[in-house]
Parts: C-alpha cells; sequence; structure tokens
C-alpha cells in the first residue's frame, strides 16, 4: 500500500489486517487522510476510486461532484478570490460558499465499501474516528499546505480554531484534533451515507448553503455513485484500465500511449524525452479539438485513419508548437492511496478539496470544496456546467493488468498535470524497463502548450535534441508540482517523495 501521509497507510494496514480486503483498506485509508491530510482531501470533496476484485471484473466508482442546481446569478452569491503566496509566486484562487459543488466523498466511499468490502462500516472507520478525536502530528508537507493556503483554511473563525489554535498556524509535529469531525464520523459508521444525504448532515449542508452557495437539499437527495467499466488501452502488451469518460483523464493517457505506440518510438524501449514531449504536446490540442472542456468527453473518442495519419506527420516532425490554451497552474490539492492484498484485490483511489471553499461545515468539522470555483475544470468560465451534471475531472486512477492480475497500481494528484505524471510512470515502467522505484523517482515533464517545465536529472543530450524555440523552465530538484504517484506491485510499493510519500509491505 503507498499513499500520501504515514498515517493514511497505516490506518489501511490496520484495516486489512483485522480481517478486511483492499477495499476495506483504502476506503479507512482515505477517511484518515481527512484527517492527516486535510488541506487536499475531505468528507466535502470528490473522488473516484478504481477496484480490480481478484475474482470479478474491474469497476470504476465515479463519486466526483455534481453542479447544483441552485441558481448562480444570485445577488448574495458568496464567491470570491483569494490570492496565494507560494513564494516564488502568487496565485489566484475562487473560493467561498458559492464555489463547492456537492459533496461526493461520502457516497463513494461507503458505496464501494458496501459492494466490494467485508468488514462493517464501524470497523472500516475506527482508524479516522481515532486520528480526528485524539489527533495526529502535522507532517512537513501538511505543515507547508498550512502556511500556503492559509488565506483559505483560516478565512472563518471556524477554520482559525483548527488550522490556527491560539492565533499560530499549525507547524511541523503539531497535533491536529478534528473533535467535531470524530462525532460525524462515529455517527456516519452508525447511520450510513443516508445521514449525509438524507438526513442532519443533509439538511446542515442546505442550511450552510443558503448563505451565498448554491446546494439544494435535493442535490444531495439525488445523488448518485456511478459504476463504470475502466477505459481499456493495450500498451507495450500490457493492458492499461484507466478513468473512463465523462472524466477527461483516460481518453487523453489512451491517447498519449496510442499515438507513441504508433509511432513506433515504444519498440526499442527506447522513448526520448522530445517523444514524450511531443507526444504530450499533440494530446493538448487534441484536448482542445475533441472535447467539450465544461461538459467532458461523452465517449471514448475515436480517430480516423485520415486523423492518425496528420498526427503522426506531425509527430514525426518533431516540432512541438503552442497550443491554442494553456493550462493554469494550480497546487493540485488531491491525493491518491494505492492498494493491493494478499489476495490480489487492487484499489486505486484519489481524492480531493480543491483548495477547500474557506467555510466549514458547523457541527460536523469539515471544509467543503472549491470545485466551482478550480479553473482547470471549468475552463469555459465559472459555474457553467449544466446543473445537476457530473463535472468532469482529471482524476486518472490507473490499473496495469497481467494475465488478468494487476501488476501496477498507481495514480496521483496534481491537476492538470496527472496525466502527464502516469504517462511517465507507465513509459518508464512497461517500456523503460525499470523496476517501480526508479520509475517514480526518476525526473519528470510537464508540457502546458508554451512551456516545457522540467525537473533537474535529465541527460544533457536529451535536453539538447528539444526543439530550439521550446521555452523551457527547469526546475531544481524534485517538486510536488510534478505530482504524487503513489503506486504499489506485487513485489512492493513506492511513496513519491515529492509529495511525502510512504509505503508499507504486509510481514
Amino acid at each position: 500500500m503507498a499513499g500520501g501521509d504515514s498515517a493514511t497507510v497505516d490506518a489501511v494496514r490496520e484495516v486489512i489486517e483485522a480481517g478486511g480486503n483492499a477495499v476495506d483498506g483504502a476506503v479507512a485509508g482515505v477517511f484518515t487522510s481527512m484527517v492527516a491530510e486535510s488541506t487536499l482531501t475531505s468528507a466535502g470533496g470528490g473522488g473516484v476510486m478504481m477496484v480490480c476484485p481478484a475474482d470479478g471484473e474491474p469497476v470504476v466508482f465515479d463519486f466526483f461532484t455534481d453542479m447544483p442546481t441552485g441558481c448562480a446569478v444570485r445577488e448574495d452569491l458568496d464567491f470570491f478570490r483569494v490570492t496565494v503566496d507560494f513564494g516564488p509566486a502568487t496565485q489566484d484562487f475562487h473560493i467561498g460558499r458559492g464555489a463547492a459543488g456537492v459533496p461526493s466523498n461520502v457516497a463513494g466511499l461507503l458505496h464501494a465499501q458496501e459492494r466490494l468490502g467485508r468488514l462493517k462500516p464501524k470497523a472500516v472507520l475506527a482508524p479516522a474516528i481515532r486520528a480526528a478525536s485524539k489527533g495526529i502530528p502535522i507532517s512537513s508537507q501538511q505543515a507547508m499546505f498550512v502556511q500556503m493556503l492559509a488565506p483559505i483554511l483560516t478565512h472563518e473563525p471556524s477554520g482559525q480554531v483548527l488550522y490556527a489554535p491560539d492565533g499560530k498556524l499549525l507547524e511541523e509535529g503539531d497535533r491536529i484534533v478534528m473533535p467535531e469531525f470524530a462525532a460525524f464520523l462515529e455517527e456516519l459508521a452508525v447511520e450510513g451515507s443516508r445521514m449525509f444525504y438524507h438526513g442532519e448532515t443533509a439538511r446542515l449542508i442546505a442550511d450552510w448553503a443558503e448563505s451565498g452557495g448554491l446546494i439544494q437539499r435535493s442535490d444531495l437527495e439525488n445523488y448518485r455513485v456511478q459504476e463504470r467499466k475502466p477505459l481499456v488501452c493495450n500498451f507495450c502488451d500490457h493492458t492499461v484500465l484507466l478513468n473512463p469518460p465523462p472524466a477527461s483523464s483516460g481518453v487523453l493517457v489512451d491517447f498519449t500511449l496510442t499515438l507513441m505506440e504508433k509511432a513506433g518510438c515504444t519498440r526499442t524501449g527506447h522513448v526520448s524525452l522530445r517523444d514524450l514531449v511531443c507526444a504530450l504536446e499533440m494530446t493538448g490540442q487534441i484536448r482542445d479539438v475533441r472535447m467539450s472542456n465544461a461538459a467532458g468527453p461523452k465517449h471514448h473518442f475515436s480517430l480516423s485513419e485520415d486523423d492518425w495519419k496528420g498526427c503522426l506527420k506531425a509527430f514525426y516532425e518533431r516540432r512541438p508548437s503552442p497550443s491554442p490554451k494553456t493550462e493554469p497552474h494550480t497546487t493540485g490539492s488531491t491525493t491518491h492511496l494505492s492498494v493491493l492484498d494478499r489476495e490480489g484485490n487492487g484499489v486505486s483511489v484519489t481524492t480531493t478539496n480543491g483548495e477547500g471553499c474557506g467555510s466549514m461545515l458547523p457541527q460536523a468539522g469539515f471544509m467543503l470544496n472549491n470545485m466551482l470555483g478550480e479553473e482547470d475544470i471549468n475552463p469555459d468560465g465559472f459555474h457553467q456546467h449544466k446543473p445537476g451534471s457530473r463535472i468532469s475531472t482529471m482524476m486518472a486512477p490507473t490499473m496495469v493488468l497481467q494475465k488478468n492480475r494487476p501488476m501496477l497500481v498507481t495514480g496521483s494528484g496534481g491537476s492538470n498535470r496527472i496525466r502527464s505524471v502516469l504517462v511517465q510512470v507507465l513509459v518508464n515502467m512497461l517500456c523503460r524497463g525499470m523496476n517501480l522505484e526508479q520509475a517514480i523517482e526518476s525526473p519528470r515533464i510537464h508540457y502546458d502548450g508554451k512551456m516545457l517545465h522540467a525537473e533537474s536529472g535529465f541527460p544533457k543530450e536529451e535536453l539538447d535534441g528539444l526543439p530550439n524555440d521550446l521555452l523551457m523552465n527547469e526546475w531544481d530538484g524534485r517538486s510536488l508540482f510534478f505530482g504524487g504517484a503513489h503506486s504499489v506491485g506485487p513485489l512492493g510499493g513506492v511513496g513519491d517523495p515529492r509529495r511525502s510519500g510512504c509505503a508499507i509491505m504486509f510481514d
């Protein structure tokens, strides 16, 4: 198992060693991450889980957020911009109660656990309840996020109590204690998701949203977890399972991998940096041309033979040109967890709270999301999604199968960089023959259509082989900007050091 914090991963192990399977463990880990990684995920956010049961068909549980049905043009809409200082640069985010989409993590996690887990919810939620009530130490990276996101996390007094007790922001080693959230989880363990979507929590959220939000009680009552078949991509003689539409992530990863296969650059096992840059550039162009960004792809698009010929011609010329759009850069306030148990059950789950909307839910102790204020999933403007529709996501829980069993369980946080991260992890392992640790720790790139961002460590000859007019930003060392691909395989796991990753093997 591999995740973004030691407490998250310890919860997975505890539940599996108590008799649970990978699904039980993953659900326990995600709920615990809502304490250990509370700046990244929350009961007020959304996510996606892929499960490959040892004795069943793979399934994707889509529990990303829905667009609320409240009127976005109301005069008292609580929706505004805040500026966050990241040190070298500042960035604007949009928060407020009007930035919150329909929260869906609780529905998805408990639905998956009921369908494919084997323990009682009380046993699965026990580690998270203990973490919230007794508190756990803040990691160095969480402390950094608290510092960076302070304008959002401490926007209201309830957030100040949690993240800046006694007027001082939490620092590494300080304990974060969430008593209201612990009480919420204890009730949830008994009453189940009905409490959240039809009971007392639904009432609290609807009342909370009356002060400038869009979420209606009917939005909660009508929320449904969608079970989907994974998108299948055949790459380097392996079966890759990807997140299907309406998510945009899977089809884009599929296009990038297929393009490199058709171009023949995977046959020798050597995919150059130039190959990757060109493939990612063309994927960005396809995204602009072939997809409705506001709604996501309606299906797994396929290109005609003439279209593929045009793509391959451009690929062979090896000269990227700027895309019509430059993707916004966010911190990617998202976290990922990968689990593979002794029986061969695999789970890949990614969840997020965005940067948070800046407002805690009274009596429940968690902050709701700001999905309606995230530029990367609202490229056509804020509040433009169809009311009641599932918002498209870039989350990409991914698995690679060998003889119908998971040989790699992976995924990443990182907003619009997620697909770049996963393409490189897959290329490193399946084409270049790297082991899991090498595949995760190797330097990464991200091409945003205008600038190539590159971690340090690429050979000089690879960099010299790029087009001369390509703008490049060379980063020092490794950075959380390039995701956090916490991954596992039959021989062990690797927590991505870029995002304080932790991995544990079963004894």
